[in-house]
């Protein structure tokens, strides 16, 4: 079975320590996750919560935050006790169809998350530096290469990086509460529950999808799979009870931080007749009008740091669900582009059209959408986490399943009344076109309420065998006898380094004197790219002589050996000429590239195995 997350799975040893140094072990994945949980989504709920309601929504965030705490621990343990994050055991449990729907919302919930980061970022150079917004924006691309350079790295590395971030927002924010010095008194309490409605409602569910992050579920049972634990009752029991505690510590950190930020926006905006503060541009204003520089400088700083953090988790978390959902492997970058992407495109549209004075607004609306689509991590999550056959001993009890239901019930009740409550304000102020409300938003919001139900009783109506096999790779065959396999023709690809020799080499010792060796090697000219065989530059020349001098020496051996030329894409050109010579095994030596240059000169090897349908033997590099 494919792991979640394989490169980096059970790429972390638990099992050498003891003590307080075995439970540092364990410390990281939860912390990749509270990142989330204080991304700049977060700060535009809390500032406007903060500005226009003071402290009366504290009790809010802590609600939040002890939601975050149970689902997130339930996620830790699907990924310990089963080995599976939440989408792959998703694809065990749903059809396929049911799975591709989830995907769709999960990635929107992704990509309403990354948009917040993006917004953040700008907002965030724009304060500090002085960088147009729109160029902010357009260098948000640019992470995608400090994601592959810390994955690269190796996932404690990863870890180190996020919680130096962590610390440099929470050190941020507790010297700005010396500053402000918000009233003790009214803080606590604004932690006495009260009504909801309007405005309140509004942010109220801006700050629960901004808290408990439906991409985080899936993200929190892959990661806690890079720790090597024993598969004995006790090895489990441990790491869950490690993950619990490693949990509690972080989601509790990220409280404190979100908490700062609602204070800071209640003591320095509300009690001086600022009750609209909902642009974090605003706060800083405000902030330096009131307390002079350090408070603003120290919450731009802040504001990059958690959304460079939260933008790597986010693209964690669109790898696993891609895999999981839909068994669609990509590379890492590409993911990361993809995603970054799909939300530049409503951040630009924002820009051109609205102006900067509107993304405080999109930022509130995108964790009101990342809310609307927990019901559909939230409610699977519970289900396999409470199943006994799956679970056996580490199921959860019945208090916590009734709890984690009344957290669910309560989200999507909340949510049912929020959109009840948006469609009678467009219906009413005509801001949406009766057509579009009625043929369009309405039958979507319907189908997505049919889907929610369906995921809901299916589990409770019909038992569903594990499917194995429905990840990535598909699961291994009983090996049988082995006899040899004699390949007739043997391709060899060169690009005359001082690895050709370890290439015809592996070649020869496959197919001996029996077998036809065609030597291959692809002209990579702009000429070649656009003129194909009928390019004849001194760097063709020379390439088709080197290549023959090759089959030459082979043939004075006793070999069978010809020269062929590819021209253009060297991968392309390779797997054309395996085609075309009807080649039935390849022979290529791997460059040995690393993080840049992978990303420069492209991964030859990995593109050639995706092209050709016959068996390749990758050599490689002898070193220097």
């Amino acid at each position: 079975m494919s792991e979640s997350l394989g490169n980096v799975h059970g790429s972390v040893a638990t099992d050498k320590s003891t003590g307080w140094r075995r439970f540092l072990s364990f410390i990281g994945p939860a912390y990749l996750i509270c990142v989330g949980y204080m991304d700049p989504g977060n700060w535009a709920t809390d500032l406007a919560a903060g500005s226009q309601f003071g402290y009366r929504l504290i009790w809010v965030l802590l609600l939040s935050n002890l939601v975050a705490l149970l689902l997130q621990s339930l996620s830790a343990r699907l990924g310990i006790v089963r080995g599976l994050d939440l989408a792959q055991a998703s694809k065990h449990a749903y059809s396929r169809f049911i799975n591709f729907c989830l995907f769709i919302l999960a990635q929107i919930a992704i990509v309403a998350c990354d948009l917040a980061e993006i917004i953040g970022m700008a907002i965030g150079l724009n304060l500090l530096f002085g960088l147009p917004m729109i160029w902010g924006v357009s260098l948000t691309l640019l992470d995608t290469l400090l994601l592959l350079f810390l994955m690269n790295k190796g996932m404690r590395k990863l870890e180190g990086f996020i919680v130096s971030l962590i610390f440099i927002v929470g050190l941020s924010f507790l010297t700005e509460m010396f500053i402000v010095k918000p009233d003790v008194g009214a803080i606590a309490r604004g932690f006495i529950p009260h009504a909801l409605s309007g405005s309140a409602l509004y942010i109220a569910i801006g700050i629960i999808g901004a808290t408990v992050m439906p991409h985080n579920l899936y993200l929190h049972s892959s990661l806690v799979q890079t720790r090597k634990i024993e598969r004995t009752d006790e090895g489990i029991r441990n790491a869950i009870k490690y993950n619990i505690w490693d949990t509690t510590i972080a989601l509790n950190l990220a409280f404190f931080v979100n908490a700062a930020i609602l204070i800071l926006a209640a003591s320095a905006f509300f009690t001086k007749g600022f009750h609209q503060v909902a642009e974090i541009q605003d706060a800083y204003k405000l902030l330096e009008k009131i307390f002079g520089s350090m408070a603003p400088t120290l919450f731009a700083i802040a504001l990059i740091a958690s959304g460079q953090s939260s933008t790597i988790t986010g693209t964690l978390a669109g790898q696993i669900v891609m895999e999981g959902h839909i068994n669609l492997r990509i590379a890492p970058w590409l993911r990361r582009l993809l995603t970054r992407l799909l939300a530049i495109i409503p951040a630009y549209f924002t820009l051109l059209y609205a102006g900067t004075d509107a993304l405080g607004h999109l930022l509130v609306l995108s964790q009101v959408v990342l809310s609307l689509q927990l019901g559909f991590a939230v409610i699977p999550l519970i289900h396999f986490t409470s199943d006994k056959v799956r679970m056996g001993k580490f199921v959860i009890n019945k208090w916590v399943k009734a709890t984690a239901w009344v957290f669910a019930v309560m989200i999507v009740v909340l949510n049912v009344q929020l959109v009840i409550q948006q469609i009678g304000e467009w219906s009413k102020s005509g801001a949406v076109s009766p057509f579009v409300l009625y043929s369009i938003i309405i039958p979507v919001i319907i189908a997505i309420g049919i889907l929610l139900i369906y995921v809901t009783l299916r589990p409770f109506l019909f038992k569903t065998p594990d499917k194995p096999n429905n990840v990535p790779h598909g699961i291994a065959s009983a090996i049988h006898e082995i006899g040899r396999i004699h390949y007739g023709h043997i391709g060899v690809s060169l690009d005359f380094s001082r690895n050709d020799w370890e290439s015809i080499r592996h070649g020869v010792m496959q197919g001996g004197k029996e077998a036809r060796y065609t030597l291959i090697h692809v002209v990579e000219t702009a000429g070649a790219k656009y003129h194909g065989t009928d390019v004849m530059d001194m760097e063709t020349q020379s390439d088709a002589n080197n290549l023959q001098q090759y089959a030459d020496e082979l043939c004075s051996l006793g070999y069978d050996a010809h020269a062929r030329i590819g021209y253009g894409s060297t991968a392309t050109g390779i797997a054309d000429v395996v085609k075309d010579e009807n080649v039935d095994f390849l022979v290529m030596g791997s460059h040995g590239h690393k993080f840049l240059k992978d990303l420069i000169f492209g991964t030859t090897v990995n593109e050639v195995r995706h092209k050709v349908k016959v068996p390749v033997l990758i050599v490689k590099p002898l070193p220097k």
